[in-house]
């Protein structure tokens, strides 16, 4: 466009002056005949870059008289054409984003800690060697859809029983003396759902094979009947083992204990909520760090770095009652 009018600026030079007014006078009588006929004409931004360009080096007087728009409007199309001229490629300003892996650890550590707070999961990460603020680790939840803590915490002990109730069994032994003072050893477990007992054997001699063998036994009649339990709550009698836990947990049932039972125990759950206090707890007061805090290998992560979530492991303490999450080599 600026190239034709360029040549026709050319060839206007070549005719004389009472021509060029005489089309001049034409031009206008129809641009107003237009004018009184159309509705505000729709300007590109091409026709707006011309007009605003000739409208510069007409006068003023001309100018005012034979263009479309004002004269305010011609300036503030130069203006935007000068913005243009010297507009720099837009620049995000703020924090940068924060790493997938760490939003997923974020949602990992609220899902298996019910009770934590979005501090609590900040000062866990800390632990973690990565930096990230409170406030982003509340957004993070509050976007993934997460309650509060004291939300998650709402249901009780007895809900949890009602709502998976179909799904729990529980065991325990009784026991049976004879006329001749001679005891047996009852194991038997109990469909909570249904109430049904089954029971798994009897013997004089409780010891870890027998016990584990029962529990085989027990899982290949649940899978007979198509039932597919998901906790077993026991106490913690030393003739349930640790490889009766793991028959259960092979299947992918979690094994729930009962809480204390004895000085021994109670001492033994004290001294190891002390340790991890002490060596692993954050605490607000000491800027999210333990009282026996270490210098974090490698340094800190800021919330834009990958964070390799294959090394991040849970360890269980008190029978899964506290977790403590490192980093491994």
């Amino acid at each position: 466009m600026v190239a034709a009018r360029f040549l026709e600026l050319l060839v206007l030079r070549r005719r004389s002056e009472r021509e060029k007014e005489i089309e001049i006078l034409l031009l206008r009588h129809q641009l107003r005949v237009l004018e009184r006929q159309l509705a505000r004409p729709q300007l590109t931004q091409a026709d707006r870059a011309l007009l605003a360009a000739f409208g510069r080096v007409l006068p003023r007087r001309v100018g005012k008289s034979s263009l479309l728009v004002t004269p305010a409007t011609l300036l503030r199309w130069h203006r935007e054409l000068v913005a243009r001229r010297w507009t720099y490629p837009h620049r995000r300003s703020g924090w940068p984003a924060t790493a997938a892996e760490i939003r997923e650890l974020v949602v990992r550590l609220a899902r298996e800690n019910p009770g934590w707070g979005y501090r609590r999961i900040q000062g866990e990460l800390v632990g973690l060697t990565i930096k990230l603020a409170a406030s982003t680790v509340w957004a993070i939840l509050k976007e993934a859809g997460i309650e509060p803590a004291p939300r998650r915490l709402e249901t009780s002990w007895a809900e949890f029983l009602r709502q998976q109730a179909a799904s729990i069994l529980e065991c325990d032994f009784l026991t049976v003396d004879t006329l001749f003072l001679k005891r047996f050893y009852v194991l038997f477990f109990i469909e909570l759902g249904s109430r049904r007992v089954r029971l798994a054997g009897i013997t004089t001699s409780p010891e870890g094979r027998w016990v584990s063998q029962q529990a085989r036994n027990l899982l290949m009649q649940l899978d007979d009947e198509g039932i597919r339990p998901r906790f077993l709550i026991r106490d913690r009698d030393s003739k349930f083992t640790r490889e009766f836990d793991e028959v259960f947990r092979a299947e992918g049932i979690r094994v729930i204990r009962a809480p204390v039972i004895g000085r021994g125990h109670l001492q033994h759950a004290l001294a190891t909520y002390t340790s991890h206090y002490n060596e692993h707890r954050p605490h607000r007061g000491l800027g999210q760090r333990p009282p026996l805090s270490q210098p974090p290998p490698g340094g800190e992560r800021t919330r834009s770095d990958v964070v390799d979530l294959d090394r991040v492991r849970r360890r269980e303490l008190l029978g899964g009652l506290i977790h403590e999450y490192q980093l491994a080599a």
